[in-house]
């Protein structure tokens, strides 16, 4: 029986540390946290790899080292059917979403994310969960203020999160980590419902 599979997206190295685009790998690097993961570098999958246990269940968390546009290349491997699609969850960026909001969504395109777009590619398949955060700044009123056009998105993105952000992330971690406990322990209507 294939394990839960938990994909955090990121790009590697320093420079993208705490950026924006890095929220889903920080969320699951958040939740590993919480399972006191050890972590070690798979070569062969290209990934930051840790087993571990939610509730009694045997679940997987993968940070991939390659870059986003990539990030299918270590999935796959994990991933060998669509039947195993159902057990994977991937925690990334969402510019259509305010910042500091989350929503689990399945069986949907891209959206233009290149690191999803990489994973849909890789499997063949759309038929997986995600957990989308947002990182859209908002105004005061908390209305999304996306940014258009190629520099501004890219400047969002690759910004890293202030102070505060990383606050409000940390708060958003506590419900992510709940809502992938319940995707494992009750599975995904129950996680959907409950937290969207």
């Amino acid at each position: 029986m294939a394990n839960y599979i938990f994909v955090g997206l990121g790009n590697p190295g320093e420079e993208y540390e705490n950026t924006r685009h890095n929220t889903g790998r920080i969320l699951v690097s958040m939740f590993g946290k919480s399972l006191d993961a050890e972590w070690k570098t798979d070569k062969k999958l290209n990934a930051q790899v840790s087993k571990v246990k939610i509730g009694k269940t045997a679940a997987v968390l993968v940070l991939p080292d390659t870059f986003m546009n990539k990030s299918g290349n270590s999935v796959k491997q994990l991933v060998a059917s669509s039947k195993a699609a159902e057990k994977l969850m991937v925690i990334y960026d969402d510019l259509d979403l305010p910042s500091g909001t989350s929503k689990i969504s399945f069986n949907k395109s891209s959206g233009g994310h290149k690191g999803l777009e990489s994973i849909i590619k890789a499997l063949k398949t759309e038929k997986f969960a995600r957990v989308r955060i947002g990182i859209s700044p908002t105004t005061a009123t908390g209305k999304i203020k996306k940014p258009q056009g190629d520099e501004a998105v890219t400047k969002v993105i690759l910004g890293k999160f202030k102070p505060e952000e990383l606050l409000q992330l940390k708060k958003l971690s506590k419900k992510v980590n709940e809502a992938l406990t319940t995707f494992v322990s009750d599975g995904l209507e129950k996680a959907m419902t409950t937290f969207n």
